[in-house]
């Protein structure tokens, strides 16, 4: 036990590690490493942008040089006071191109990097396993790709450049302070120790309000995206109060939130402007003090004033460069997570369709109850095999697993006597097609709809012969645009029975060996199902189907119906068998017969 321990803390220690500041940034520099003829100008422009203040003291120093000369000029001061507004302008011009070209090429690759990530985050997104998404809510994961990267923007951008530019203004001024006068620029480095500790406890503090602000904007997020997707409930339910009041609520919190982090900004900004008055206060003190030059003294004080500002950014930024860290931190962490596993090496390009289930059992979660409980089924290829039961049953997790939705936890699933482990995922999907319940349609074409990611390359005969097939013409041919209709978002712009047809034709598209049918007929009226019923057995002759159907009329020809309850095979057999055995399907037979009739 103690050892279990020890190795969870040290587990636990080790990723922390990987997600510690200094880790991130390390990621992030890793990224950026290939533009590093990028970076190099930039650096080359901010040390430009940096000296030209110690260069605009310098000149402060020549111009009093020049004044407390009077009318007493030596030729060499008589060149400088000639020359001085030429040079006054030509520093600034200096300075603004190096300030465009820092700001521009840190952009440049700032830029570059998010697209990087956020690209990254998206293709995980799409490899990641389904378990993912049941335990994630889609407002939370789409804001990881809206704020958080925004955050990662900021960070790599403005902040990185006034982090990297002011830095290395504090230097220059600070060497030319010391030039000066070492005894003045002492009580800089009295002040620098203060405001570095500073600056490191607020980045602490930073990093913290971050990340509860990038939760609560997912929180937002996901408030406003269910009730939006789901705004024909809200009318019909009258939930407008409620959502307004759940919105609110996500919305106070994180404003509270946004309060606490800008009231650690500006209490850090208050405390850095009073510590280096301080050292300003003492600098005044001394100069009556020590013998120092009326020219030198006038440098000094510009030098000391231009510094105030870097450092009042320095603590700021701090802000913006937490919040990248946090935000960061977030996406790695979805970058980090294990993608479907994706091991087997078969893709072969035809199969015959023979399915074996062998003692099959299967839980979502180590906390939850068992879902599918010893389940063992063999079919033949061309057989159409009906699953029926209660709802909760285990039908529609049991075809989940045929694609590798979700793997087995024990058993093991076969397709031409093959494991399924043996196949690659896009070798094994490629044969089976899905027409669910919950049909899913793109804001695209209904062309583009039926022809979808790997059937993109089909013909328009072929589309419109699907389309035919599942009768999507019939309404297609009243649309102005025909089959280049767009369906709006998720398909809002069609009816149900509409996006159902649609979803028929794509797997009619696809003609794979496998076909599974969750509900495929729920959405359409009696009609329009007699005409779809017609395609699917058409469809369904020599392809291994799997049928799951609350309408048990619909599966009375199957070539078997499987009977489950509570994740248990109870019954095998044909309709009349299972009709005359008096079991569980006749019970649910005779209910819905009953319903019918009445």
């Amino acid at each position: 036990m103690a050892e279990s321990g020890t190795n969870a803390a040290a587990g636990k220690q080790h990723r922390d590690n990987a997600y510690s500041s200094m880790a991130i940034y390390r990621r992030l520099l890793s990224m950026s490493s290939r533009y590093w003829p990028v970076f190099i100008a930039v650096a080359i422009s901010s040390a430009l942008f940096a000296a030209s203040d110690a260069g605009f003291a310098y000149l402060i120093k020549q111009l009093t040089d020049t004044v407390a000369a009077g009318s007493q000029l030596t030729p060499q001061q008589q060149w400088v006071r000639q020359w001085l507004p030429a040079g006054v302008l030509a520093l600034f011009v200096v300075r603004g191109l190096a300030n465009f070209g820092s700001v521009y090429g840190m952009g440049w690759i700032s830029n570059r990097v998010v697209k990087e990530i956020r690209r990254r985050v998206f293709d995980r997104y799409l490899t990641l396993p389904t378990r993912f998404f049941d335990e994630q809510a889609a407002g939370v994961l789409l804001s990881k790709l809206t704020y958080d990267v925004q955050q990662i923007a900021d960070s790599a951008s403005n902040s990185v450049i006034v982090l990297f530019k002011d830095s290395l203004t504090i230097v220059f001024l600070v060497i030319y302070m010391l030039f000066l006068s070492a005894e003045l620029a002492a009580f800089v480095f009295v002040v620098a120790p203060v405001i570095a500790l500073l600056v490191r406890y607020l980045g602490v503090r930073f990093r913290r309000h971050n990340q509860r602000i990038q939760a609560s904007v997912g929180d937002l997020t996901r408030i406003g995206s269910e009730a939006l997707q789901a705004n024909r409930i809200v009318k019909i339910f009258g939930g407008q109060r409620y959502e307004s009041g759940r919105f609110e609520t996500a919305n106070e919190h994180n404003r509270r939130i946004q309060m606490r982090l800008l009231a650690t900004t500006a209490a850090g900004n208050g405390i850095t402007v009073f510590v280096t008055a301080f050292g300003v206060a003492g600098v005044i003190y001394l100069i009556g003090r020590i013998d120092i030059a009326v020219a030198d003294v006038a440098a000094f004080i510009t030098a000391m004033v231009l510094l105030m500002a870097p450092l009042k950014r320095l603590t700021t930024v701090n802000a913006t460069i937490q919040r990248g860290i946090a935000a960061g931190e977030s996406l790695f962490r979805i970058l980090d997570e294990e993608a479907e596993k994706d091991t087997g090496t078969l893709a072969p390009a035809q199969i015959r369709g023979r399915v074996e289930f062998r003692d099959v059992n299967f839980a979502y979660s180590s906390g939850e109850g068992q879902v599918l409980h010893g389940i063992n089924l063999q079919v033949e290829p061309g057989e159409t095999i009906a699953l029926v039961g209660r709802s909760g049953s285990g039908k529609s997790t049991l075809v989940s697993l045929l694609p590798r939705f979700y793997d087995c936890e024990t058993g093991e699933i076969l397709i031409d006597d093959i494991p399924l482990a043996e196949y690659s995922l896009q070798g094994l999907r490629r044969h089976i097609s899905l027409v669910s319940q919950e049909v899913t349609l793109f804001n695209d074409s209904i062309a583009a709809n039926i022809a979808y990611g790997g059937l993109a390359d089909a013909s328009a005969q072929e589309i419109e012969a699907a389309a035919a097939a599942a009768h999507v013409t019939e309404f297609t041919a009243t649309l102005s645009d025909g089959l280049d209709t767009m369906v709006g978002d998720r398909g809002v712009l069609l009816s149900g029975g509409q996006r159902q047809r649609i979803s028929i034709a794509r797997a009619l598209l696809k003609n794979s060996p496998i076909l599974i049918l969750d509900e495929a007929t729920s959405a359409l009226d009696t009609e329009s199902e007699r005409h779809i019923q017609g395609a699917l057995d058409k469809l369904m002759e020599n392809r291994t189907t799997f049928v799951i159907a609350h309408r048990l009329s619909t599966i009375e020809n199957a070539d078997r119906i499987v009977v489950m309850d509570e994740g248990r095979m109870v019954e095998t057999g044909r309709h009349q068998e299972l009709v005359a055995a008096g079991g569980t399907y006749a019970s649910l037979y005779r209910l819905q017969f009953n319903e019918q009739d009445g």
